[in-house]
C-alpha cells in the first residue's frame, strides 16, 4: 500500500503520517514546508518515508509523485474562514485548484479519501441534527470552497469525504487558531475571554481521531466509497459557553464574559450527527475532556506569553 499525503507536515498531516507508518504503509508526503516545520525528522529513519519539497498546485511535481501511488489523501489546505477571507485567491488556488488538479493527474484506480468540513451546514435549524442529507449552506469563502470541490470529488468517483467537525488537540505542528485549541491558550495565559453569541454550536473532534477516521475509510473502503460521512464526537455539539464552563473545571482561575451586543465573525451554528459513520463502526474516542487535560499539558511545553484578552 502506498499513499501520498499533500500537506503531510502539517497540523493533520504529522500526526496522520506517524499513524499510517505504524500500519507499515508506504507513505510519500508533498509539502512546501511554508512554517519551516519539523515534526517528520525523527520519522526520516523509516525507509518507508518519502519526502517531497514542492507545492501542490505545481503540476509536474504532483505529477511525479502521483503515478504509482494507492490512495490520496489531500491534506494541504488553507485551513479556516479567516486565512481564506484574508487570502482568497490562494485560497481558491490550494482548496481547490488544487484538488481538480489531483482529480486530472490520477488514474481511476487510485482512490481518494478527502477531509472537506461540517463548516458547511452553515446556520442549521434549532435542535435539529445536521446529517448528510441535510443540504449544505457554507456561509464562508473556506466552506464554500469545501463544498465545492466535495461535490467535484464525489461527481468523479471513488472517494470517501469526511467531513470533519472542528479539530482539536495537541499536534508537532501545532495550531491555535482552532476553537478548542485557542480558548484553552486563552485560559491559560490571559485567564479570560469575551464570547460574543456565546451559544452558538458546533461539533468537535480530537485530531487522533481524525487519522483513525483516515485509516478506517482506507480499510472499508469498498463499503464506504463515493459518499460524505459526518466525523465528530456524539457528545460534543456544545456551545462557545459550554466549551468554556469545561475549559474551567481544569483552569479555575479562567474568566468567561458574555457580550450583549456585537456579532461573532463566524456565524457557524449548528448541530451534527454523527450516526452514518456510526453505523459502518467507527466511532470517535477522545473525550473533549481528555483534550482540555491534553493541552493544558502541551502548553507547558509552548507556552506563550504575547497574547492580550480579545474578543471571540
Amino acid at each position: 500500500m502506498k499513499i501520498m499525503v499533500t500537506g503531510g507536515a502539517g497540523y493533520l498531516g504529522s500526526i496522520m503520517v506517524p499513524e499510517l507508518l505504524k500500519h507499515g504503509w508506504e507513505v510519500v508526503v508533498v509539502d512546501n514546508f511554508l512554517y519551516r516545520q519539523t515534526p517528520l525528522l525523527d520519522h526520516c529513519n523509516n525507509q518507508n518515508l518519502t519526502i517531497v519539497r514542492g507545492d501542490v498546485r505545481n503540476r509536474d511535481v504532483v505529477g511525479k509523485v502521483i503515478r504509482d501511488v494507492d490512495f490520496i489523501f489531500p491534506l494541504a489546505c488553507l485551513t479556516g474562514a479567516p486565512i481564506c477571507s484574508q487570502n482568497p485567491v490562494d485560497a481558491q488556488s490550494v482548496n481547490y485548484d488544487a484538488i481538480k488538479l489531483l482529480l486530472e493527474l490520477r488514474s481511476k484506480n487510485q482512490k481518494i479519501i478527502f477531509p472537506t468540513t461540517n463548516s458547511g451546514y452553515g446556520i442549521g435549524q434549532k435542535d435539529i441534527f445536521c446529517t448528510e442529507a441535510t443540504p449544505l449552506n457554507p456561509i464562508s469563502l473556506y466552506g464554500k470552497l469545501k463544498a465545492d470541490i466535495e461535490q467535484a470529488l464525489l461527481d468523479d468517483g471513488e472517494v470517501i469525504t469526511l467531513r470533519l467537525a472542528t479539530v482539536f488537540g495537541a499536534s508537532p505542528r501545532m495550531r491555535f487558531d482552532l476553537l478548542v485549541n485557542d480558548f484553552v491558550q486563552r485560559a491559560l495565559v490571559d485567564s479570560t475571554v469575551v464570547l460574543f453569541e456565546s451559544h452558538f454550536k458546533r461539533n468537535y473532534l480530537h485530531i487522533r481521531d481524525v487519522a483513525r477516521a483516515f485509516v478506517f475509510a482506507l480499510e472499508n473502503f469498498q463499503s464506504m466509497k463515493d459518499q460524505c460521512y459526518n466525523v465528530g464526537l456524539n457528545d460534543a455539539n456544545l456551545s462557545k459557553f459550554e466549551l468554556c464552563t469545561l475549559i474551567q473545571e481544569y483552569v479555575p482561575k479562567f474568566v468567561f464574559l458574555e457580550s450583549e451586543i456585537g456579532k461573532d465573525p463566524d456565524q457557524r451554528n449548528y448541530i451534527v450527527s454523527n450516526e452514518k459513520i456510526n453505523a459502518k463502526g467507527f466511532f470517535a474516542k477522545t473525550s473533549m475532556s481528555e483534550g482540555v487535560q491534553e493541552l493544558i499539558k502541551g502548553l507547558q511545553i509552548i507556552k506563550r506569553h504575547n497574547l492580550s484578552c480579545s474578543n471571540i
